[in-house]
């Protein structure tokens, strides 16, 4: 049976929970959009205002700190919220495409280093991270062991690829200007990425609907 235009969007809005508000936990919420954009802190907190009954920003405060949401650079190398058990398969898959951008980028080539160099310090710095850590005391971290260098250092890069997500201070918002690092739920170094990538583009159809390669393609930047 054909599928108008019509039916297939509102389909889609359906999924995505915007054909009227429903009464779910914000993890489950979170996890039938698949991915909300965090760019600003304020930002998943207004999708699920528009997507759940009765929404209370300290729900999703609560859920951050718990870890059962967490916020990470993922899909189009943006912040986004996800649902914790979603981030490891979506890190692998996307864990090649946010490297590239980083190690090819000219403000991470004209530092003098190799992706190899940088990539080296991760299992020491996933330990340091433990704890949470701001930018200025992972800049010092990685600047004891490859030496002073000019801005943006390799923190820049490797606080997007690298499996770290944002820590969560537990302040209305919870994230803010100055935001601070933790490895990420069942944080390694990326395994094979195929599994990754089938898994987002099964979570994205559930979250979507039918859908072509390049609407999957637009939505990961992959």
């Amino acid at each position: 049976m054909a599928v108008s235009t019509r039916q297939l969007n509102r389909a889609t809005l359906d999924r995505q929970l915007l054909t009227g508000r429903v009464h779910l936990p914000v993890e489950d919420g979170v996890r039938r959009a698949v991915a909300l954009q965090a760019q600003e802190p304020a930002s998943p907190y207004l999708a699920l205002w528009n997507r759940l009954a009765g929404f209370d920003p300290a729900d999703l405060d609560a859920a951050f700190v718990a870890g059962r949401v967490v916020k990470a650079s993922l899909m189009r190398i943006t912040l986004q919220a996800v649902h914790r058990d979603d981030y490891p398969a979506f890190r692998h898959a996307m864990a090649s495409s946010l490297r590239a951008s980083r190690v090819h980028d000219r403000r991470f080539s004209g530092l003098g280093l190799t992706g190899e160099q940088v990539d080296a310090l991760l299992p020491d710095l996933l330990a340091y991270t433990a704890e949470p850590r701001s930018n200025a005391e992972l800049d010092a971290w990685t600047a004891d062991r490859l030496g002073d260098l000019p801005p943006p250092g390799a923190w820049w890069a490797l606080r997007t690829y690298g499996p770290f997500v944002h820590a969560p201070s537990g302040a209305t918002w919870t994230f803010g200007s100055r935001p601070r690092y933790t490895a990420g739920p069942a944080a390694d170094r990326p395994g094979p990425a195929d599994p990754g990538v089938a898994h987002l583009i099964r979570r994205y159809l559930a979250g979507f609907g039918p859908a072509t390669v390049a609407d999957i393609a637009r939505f990961t930047l992959l």
